[in-house]
């Protein structure tokens, strides 16, 4: 892939894939509101994912998009609207319009959060369990990674990411954690699998307390993860303690997002 556009480039998980994804003979071309300072191999565009005539112009020329950009939490429904999914709209046709022929699109294990433990792992393709208006946000992205793939012939894949972070800080993440390296693995291998269709996949490393998700479909595309957040352990439980199995945190996949709670409305 000569040429990848990454929406939300200066994000958390857009600042680990850009040195891991780095190629010779690869540009990365760097997308976000956020001011950015490209290195070799490198250019910067600023412009915002919802509009669609920015991205079409974005697009032109690439190989492939992953799209990151987006608001990466709970929020209210207009801005999660707007953003998440008319702007994730914006990139699907503007990728169209641009004939870039694979999106890697930046989907949550939220989109199926309210999975509960006694189901796991959860399987590839699991029907959606949003358990947010982020989650539901990722379902219509998936939706729309579909309709692309089957319409229009984009292949299209969807990485359901768990908890992507420098290390795990959690009792919880220290089976929901996807390493920096091991993202850059998985990225790649969404990015050279040839003729990958259209798939739904899960973003782990390869835990020792794992096995809350399937990895079967990641593999099937070349990904093999190497990190393990049981190097992170002692130091997680000497500060949160062991487990609990009773804690409602672990009940389901999508951990705190699936606690009880006020809903998150757009103001009045």
């Amino acid at each position: 892939m000569p040429i990848v556009l990454i929406t939300g480039a200066a994000g958390q998980i857009g600042t680990m894939l850009r040195p891991r994804l780095a190629r010779p003979g690869r540009t990365l071309r760097l997308l976000d509101t956020a001011p950015l300072t490209p290195g070799p191999g490198e250019e910067a565009i600023s412009a915002s994912v919802t509009s669609l005539d920015a991205m079409t112009a974005a697009c032109r020329g690439a190989d492939a998009v992953i799209h990151l950009a987006g608001i990466p939490g709970e929020a209210p429904w207009s801005e999660i609207r707007g953003v998440n999914i008319d702007g994730t709209y914006a990139v699907f046709e503007a990728a169209r319009q641009a004939s870039v022929g694979r999106l890697v699109y930046a989907s949550s294990n939220h989109a199926v959060g309210f999975s509960p433990s006694a189901t796991f792992p959860v399987e590839d393709y699991a029907f959606p369990a949003p358990d947010t208006y982020y989650g539901v946000s990722k379902v219509a992205g998936e939706a729309l990674a579909a309709l692309y793939h089957h319409r229009h012939g984009l292949d299209a894949i969807c990485i359901r990411i768990l908890t992507c972070a420098e290390r795990p800080q959690t009792v919880r993440s220290l089976s929901t954690w996807l390493s920096p390296d091991d993202a850059g693995r998985l990225f790649e291998a969404c990015l050279s699998a040839p003729r990958p269709g259209f798939r739904v996949v899960f973003g782990v490393s390869a835990n020792t307390r794992g096995g809350w998700v399937s990895l079967d479909e990641a593999r099937a595309l070349g990904y093999e993860p190497r990190d393990d957040a049981e190097a992170y352990a002692a130091e997680v439980i000497a500060k949160h303690g062991e487990p609990d199995l009773g804690d409602p945190v672990l009940a389901y996949l999508g951990g705190e997002f699936a606690l009880p709670g006020p809903d998150v409305r757009d103001p009045a």
